[in-house]
């Protein structure tokens, strides 16, 4: 039986992005506007657009796709009076492995992402909003389209918002289930009927974006924050969080935890307070390795179980705050099977564009099928740390660079346990006819 989490844990969870997904129907908009829903969107319109881009910097939110770049100070890159249309675009393509916080929230409460969405439009000066929601999210792409539907009956969405002149149009796009398109400037080639392929970059995004105008891209977490911040406050955001991190987070457990699931606390909190959250690791296991962002984020260890979890320490710790997709490895548990299944997943999602990615996963995912099997050699250990070498900043884009974050964490805490398969000390978990024809 699970453990309870004591009264001071318990106090840290902090339902914010969360506060509606357990209110009957929330993803209607009659509920939706019960529940304080649009009110932020009136209290909005009556500011002037830079005044809004000055709050958010002032409120220090921050990005929670994975970057953590501040929010407003993307939206002031935007330049105005340049006589080309301006575009938002909502990044849902959620397909990193072991995240899974966008689509709860699509779910059940897509209402707070258009609101936010509109808010976010109208600081930017954009008329035109896409909203690019993984091709495998049908049910979600299904709730956000009939809450643009019911917006705009509302009067929310289309010409002259709330009287205010403004105009807004927001498309929800399906992609084709394509890992590659959670990149940025992937994602709008995507958006434009390209294939989906990184950009050389500069030029950014910010004036050359969608059909080469100035775009903003942010993630559904950031969006959909929004008119919380603008009906709470920019003081009240950041005493939610930490010294360098405002707001709150939603934490996604999963793997070996007795109740795996969402978590939203303020930024700061610790992976020991969410585990005691969670009711604790599951009977007879104990934590061994961890991810504090998902697969692309470098794993850490139990002795980091108390760092604070914001962008700033976890980044000291030696990783990145990511996606907040913490996957959960105990005793049990293999670091170098695990960074073998997440090789594979970045050797078949790789776009192909560039050669350090193309073939540097490629080639790693045959090393560890040898070293698995039996055959490794001392070797091979040297070529995987190559091969992230040639990786790490040689790649077109980033998803390039986070491919070699499990390679390379797990040979400085686990390097043991790939010289067990080596020497011979462990059981081989794969079979030597599976090196036969390996992709």
């Amino acid at each position: 039986m699970a453990s309870a989490p004591s009264a001071e844990v318990l106090a840290k969870l902090t339902p914010v992005l969360t506060k509606r997904w357990l209110s009957p129907e929330a993803w209607k908009i009659d509920v939706y506007e019960r529940l304080d829903g649009y009110a932020a969107l009136r209290k909005a319109v009556d500011y002037h657009p830079d005044e809004l881009i000055a709050f958010m910097k002032e409120s220090g939110h921050r990005g929670r796709g994975g970057a953590g770049f501040p929010v407003g100070m993307k939206w002031a890159f935007i330049p105005q009076n340049d006589g080309k249309p301006h575009y938002l675009v909502v990044n849902a393509d959620e397909g990193e492995p072991g995240t899974c916080k966008d689509l709860p929230l699509m779910m059940n409460d897509p209402h707070s992402l258009i609101e936010g969405i509109i808010i976010a439009c109208y600081a930017v000066r954009a008329e035109r909003a896409f909203v690019y929601v993984r091709g495998e999210a049908i049910h979600a792409a299904r709730r956000l389209r009939n809450a643009v539907a019911e917006a705009k009956a509302k009067g929310y969405l289309g010409e002259n918002i709330l009287g205010k002149g403004f105009n807004l149009e927001v498309v929800i796009h399906s992609g084709a289930g394509a890992y590659i398109c959670g990149e940025e400037t992937a994602l709008l080639d995507s958006l434009e009927g390209f294939r989906g392929q990184p950009r050389l970059r500069p030029p950014f995004p910010a004036t050359h974006g969608l059909y080469a105008s100035p775009t903003v891209i942010n993630n559904v977490g950031s969006i959909a924050s929004v008119p919380h911040i603008v009906l709470g406050g920019a003081d009240w955001w950041k005493s939610l969080g930490s010294e360098n991190a405002a707001g709150t987070m939603i934490y996604s457990l999963s793997g070996r935890v007795k109740n795996p699931g969402q978590y939203e606390c303020g930024m700061g909190i610790t992976l020991n307070e969410l585990l005691e959250l969670a009711g604790g690791m599951e009977d007879g296991h104990n934590l061994k390795f961890w991810t504090p962002g998902g697969s692309s984020t470098p794993m850490l260890t139990a002795e980091h179980a108390d760092v604070p979890l914001d962008f700033d320490s976890v980044t000291k710790a030696g990783s990145i705050l990511g996606t907040t997709a913490m996957m959960i490895f105990s005793d049990q548990d293999c670091p170098v099977y695990n960074s073998y299944r997440w090789i594979v997943f970045y050797a078949h999602e790789s776009c192909g564009k560039c050669t350090p990615c193309r073939e540097g996963n490629y080639w790693m995912t045959r090393v560890y099928r040898r070293i698995l099997s039996g055959q490794g050699t001392h070797a091979d250990l040297d070529t995987l740390l190559d091969a992230c070498d040639n990786l790490l900043g040689r790649s077109f884009c980033g998803l390039g660079d986070g491919a070699t974050s499990c390679v390379t964490s797990s040979l400085k805490y686990f390097k043991q346990d790939y010289l067990d398969y080596i020497e011979g000390r462990r059981k081989p978990l794969l079979k030597a006819s599976d090196l036969v024809g390996a992709h």
